[in-house]
């Protein structure tokens, strides 16, 4: 067996096939050596000794070397297939190095970096919110101390309301039918309160309630419709504080008042404001529809919110002196019509209020003979006349004289159909107005009266006479 290996020509799996191995061998690839016959010149090497290393080294033709010494290999035109060439310079090796390695992108970088702050401030949060809730130290916004109470300034809004307070009431009324809110105030060490006829017209029962809190029941004194005024007296009650009494002569537009009731039964409200006009002719009532409830104001104009319930409280002036009694507002027209009886209620900043000096009076003579009287001239209006001034009618109720004989007109020399238009020289406009006029002066008093007769204007003196209210 040993004989026939070395004689035996080589294994036929070391050679290929010559068409084969022609067309798909590449350039630059030697071809392969053909093969030789016995003693055709073939190298046998002789058997290697044992533990010797064979090696082989491929023949490498001349006409192979000197092909490939004198041409240029071809450019590449495209993408060949590689083969393993047992008869190449080198044998193929592939390294297989992976994918490439590439760098964080943008984004990801972005997206990182937004997570990681997003846990820090969830992580410092926390911790802040749980350090601050087992720390023992107390939260406390800053805020000024307490001030030693030095009072303020009397002619303050504060200094007023403190000054006056004390002397204004509440009043709850119970009638047959109904039952309302009211203010008053104290006008006497006796007990007397001043307060709205409106307020107790029809009043069974009277309760006052003062600043403190303290309650009693009242009993109507006097009242008289035509200027709005009643005084009602409580009893048994010690430590009263009698408001002081100004003068509503003196009262100048523009001047700062405070108006004290309980608007809605809220006892002690405090409002300020100006006077907005002074000698407001106003007349309100009028429901009985008889004009026996109508009350003439020759009233000072406020713009010191007044609401209902503060009927019959007090207007302040800067001294806390009285120099009104709050009685009416005037209120929004619902339908923006000016139609009369669809007005909507509350302040729009026109309050009246009765001047004090026509209060005063009043309410003397309603603590004194508990009724009131009222100044007249002794003439018949005609209050259908729509012209310039107030006219006196031809005839009188029942067919009376218009101008009552020997009374106070009939002696100045007023005469029916003399259009009044002037009242001291105010001008007035119509018979409500003169009646306002008259209503705020006392019995003798002497008016001046400027009359238009027969197209010619003539002046009047006329002194005032009484006649006893309702």
């Amino acid at each position: 067996m040993a004989d026939r290996q070395h004689t035996d020509p080589a294994p036929q799996w070391w050679s290929r096939p010559q068409g084969t191995a022609d067309a798909a061998r590449g350039e630059g690839v030697p071809a392969p050596r053909p093969e030789a016959g016995p003693g055709e010149g073939a190298d046998v090497r002789p058997e290697a000794e044992p533990g010797a290393r064979a090696e082989v080294h491929p023949e490498v033709r001349p006409e192979d070397r000197a092909e490939g010494a004198g041409e240029q290999p071809a450019e590449d035109s495209g993408p060949r297939e590689v083969r393993y060439d047992p008869w190449g310079d080198q044998p193929l090796q592939a390294v297989d190095r992976g994918r490439p390695q590439r760098g964080f992108r943008l984004w990801q970088v972005a997206a990182l970096s937004l997570g990681t702050a997003l846990l820090a401030g969830g992580i410092g949060g926390y911790l802040g919110v749980l350090a601050e809730r087992q720390s023992s130290t107390r939260l406390e916004l800053p805020q000024a101390a307490v001030a030693a109470d030095k009072g303020r300034a009397p002619e303050s809004v504060a200094g007023i309301a403190a000054t006056a307070l004390p002397g204004v009431v509440t009043l709850h009324v119970r009638g047959e039918k109904s039952s309302g809110t009211g203010t008053g105030f104290v006008l006497d060490p006796q007990g007397h309160i001043l307060t709205n006829n409106h307020v107790v017209a029809d009043a069974k029962e009277i309760a006052v309630t003062f600043s403190t809190g303290e309650s009693v029941t009242a009993e109507l004194v006097g009242r008289d419709s035509g200027y709005d005024l009643a005084v009602v007296k409580v009893s048994g009650v010690r430590g009263l504080r009698p408001l002081s009494l100004g003068n509503s002569e003196n009262v100048k537009v523009g001047d700062p008042v405070v108006a004290i009731g309980a608007p809605f039964d809220l006892s002690n409200t405090v409002t300020a404001g100006i006077i907005s006009a002074t000698g407001r002719p106003v007349t309100a009532g009028g429901d009985k529809g008889d004009g026996s409830d109508i009350s003439y104001v020759d009233a000072l104009q406020t713009d010191a919110p007044i609401n209902p319930g503060n009927s019959g409280g007090p207007l302040l002036d800067a001294q806390a002196h009285v120099v009104g009694i709050n009685s009416a507002i005037r209120g929004a027209d619902k339908d923006g019509d000016g139609a009369e009886g669809v007005r909507q209620g509350g302040s729009i900043g026109l309050g009246f209020a009765i001047p004090i000096n026509q209060g005063k009076r009043v309410a003397e003579e309603l603590i004194r003979t508990g009724r009131a009287t009222h100044p007249v001239i002794g003439v018949t209006l005609d209050m259908q006349y729509t012209g310039d001034g107030a006219r006196v009618g031809d005839k009188g109720e029942d067919g009376k004289p218009a101008v009552v004989a020997g009374g106070p007109g009939a002696r100045g020399g007023i005469k029916p159909g003399d259009v009044i238009t002037k009242v001291d020289g105010v001008r007035v406009h119509g018979g409500d107005e003169l009646i306002i006029k008259i209503r705020a002066h006392r019995p003798g008093d002497p008016l001046t009266l400027t009359v238009l007769r027969e197209g010619r204007e003539r002046t009047l003196e006329v002194v005032l006479g009484s006649a006893n209210g309702s």
